[in-house]
């Protein structure tokens, strides 16, 4: 069997030995061989997509590189003109009561600010005209409409600030030589029907700065187009009425008046903030002049009074000079570098210690009064040498979380807080703006609780729709209406209802 086996193989060639071969073979033999060959092809496989994979991975990484990948391009937030805010802000569904989340964190920024209580007459009992713009922490205006729920804020109290500004305009002498005019703001009502409340003759330059710093509150500047900004034209006209009526020595308005530092510092405030929002070179010059005047006026190692260097102090000029010069500071100009130890060295003299009272020009004194009107006012009904007090402490860097003199001092105003009520003499329109802007900078329950009476207060006895030309203006009744006049009074309670975003809180509160 073995030799024909042979011979076969011989015969068939290699081809056919190996078929021979195969049908020979027994089965398990030809099993084994087939499972070892395809073991060896899988074994194989896993070796060449090792190899192969790096080369893929190059030639896609050149690929990439040589195509410049796609960036997705941010499109910035479109601004929204400023009419259909107002429109956006007269639909909305108002409430009387303002629902405030107490609990909200508000921003922490590296921003400061000062302030004063203002007589424009008299002399420990001054004819007041109080209020300020800023001069410290971030200025928000228009931008920080975003904070206007969060800090207690409304549709309605955005209508009564729109309202009021109308009425600024309205009777501004925008077409002449851009002043407010104290005492002659209504030639602009129609015969039959003038507005009342004249203030003093001597008070057009402290009552338009005033009037632009209501504007500037609100994000109104001098730029833009009457489309763009409809009251652009009104504070260009303001600001070119305060240039004009600044003397060589940087004094803004006449010293006719022996309380014309108020006039000064008030003015000297609306320059820098406007310098300041606007970068405008024009005004930078006004303001510095304005400032060196106020560093020149100041006694030495303290504060201010009516006369420079006089050596007589008070809370209220102080306060004006110290939230124009932090103004200043902010904007960049020159300021005096000793002139806020001074004014801190002052507060603290008239701090009473035990309740944390302010006083004008005695420690925990009363706050300054009308000649003649102290029974008219009661000085009980106002805290508002207290409120210039914590607003400087804080504008000058006291925490109000840890200040003990700050918290007995918020727990005073809000103890008193504003009441519309003509009849017991607790009108204080100056009071009500200095605390608005110390207790919220306080913020927390001392806010909700001052924030709900202020509206209240405020809001509520605006002169509305079908008042005539007294529509959006405020009745100058206060403590210092015979003096500032209609003009003071509302642009006063304008910026009190501009507080939500006019300002950051100088340090994180809740």
């Amino acid at each position: 069997m073995r030799m024909i086996s042979e011979r076969r193989l011989e015969e068939a060639g290699f081809e056919g030995a190996v078929q021979e071969m195969v049908k020979m073979a027994p089965w398990w033999l030809i099993s084994a061989v087939f499972h070892g060959v395809a073991l060896l092809i899988m074994w194989l496989i896993p070796m060449a997509v090792e190899v192969k994979a790096p080369i893929a991975r190059i030639e896609s990484s050149a690929q990439e590189a040589m195509e410049e990948p796609e960036v997705p391009i941010e499109e910035p937030e479109p601004e929204i003109p400023e009419e259909q805010i107002v429109e956006k802000i007269e639909t909305e569904e108002l409430s009387d009561h303002n629902e405030v989340d107490t609990d909200s964190e508000f921003e922490e920024t590296a921003g400061e600010d000062g302030i004063s209580d203002a007589p424009f007459t008299g002399p420990s009992t001054n004819s007041a005209i109080g209020l300020g713009g800023g001069a410290g922490g971030g200025k928000r205006g228009r931008g920080g409409r975003r904070n206007l729920r969060a800090g207690g804020g409304s549709g309605l109290t955005e209508n009564a600030v729109e309202l009021g500004l109308k009425w600024l305009a309205d009777h501004q002498d925008v077409d002449e030589d851009g002043k407010w005019d104290c005492d002659d703001f209504m030639k602009h009502d129609p015969a039959d029907d003038k507005c009342d409340g004249a203030g003093g003759a001597l008070y057009d330059v402290g009552v338009t700065g005033l009037a632009i710093l209501a504007f500037l509150g609100a994000g109104y500047t001098d730029r833009g187009s009457a489309k763009e900004n409809k009251y652009a034209k009104n504070v260009r006209a303001g600001l070119r009425y305060l240039m004009q009526s600044q003397s060589d020595d940087g004094v803004f308005g006449t010293r006719a008046t022996h309380a014309f530092m108020y006039n000064h510092a008030i003015a000297t405030l609306a320059m820098c903030e406007a310098f300041w929002m606007t970068r405008n070179p024009r005004y930078k010059k006004p303001a510095q002049d304005g400032l060196n005047f106020i560093a020149m006026a100041r006694n030495p190692y303290l504060a201010w009074r009516y006369e420079p260097r006089g050596g007589e102090n008070d809370t209220s000029v102080t306060g004006w000079c110290v939230m124009a010069l932090k103004s200043g500071k902010y904007a960049g100009l020159e300021v005096d570098p000793d002139a806020f130890e001074g004014a801190r060295q002052w507060i603290d003299k008239m701090t009473e210690p035990n309740f944390g009272q302010v006083g004008y020009n005695s420690a925990g004194g009363s706050p300054a009064r009308p000649e003649g009107k102290q029974d008219k006012f009661p000085p009980e009904k106002s805290h508002s040498m207290t409120g210039v007090g914590i607003l400087c402490r804080i504008f000058l860097g006291e925490d109000p979380k840890t200040s003990e003199m700050i918290k007995k001092g918020a727990d005073l105003c809000v103890g008193v807080p504003p009441r519309w009520n003509p009849d017991d003499g607790s009108i204080d329109m100056y009071y009500w703006y200095y605390a608005t802007l110390a207790i919220f900078q306080v913020g927390g329950t001392h806010w909700r609780k001052w924030n709900e009476a202020m509206v209240e207060a405020i809001v509520k006895h605006q002169n509305l729709q079908g008042s005539g030309s007294r529509t959006g203006s405020w009745d100058p009744i206060g403590c210092w209406g015979d003096d500032g006049g209609r003009v003071y009074s509302t642009a006063v309670l304008v910026m009190c209802l501009e507080i939500y975003y006019r300002y950051d809180r100088v340090f994180g509160v809740k």
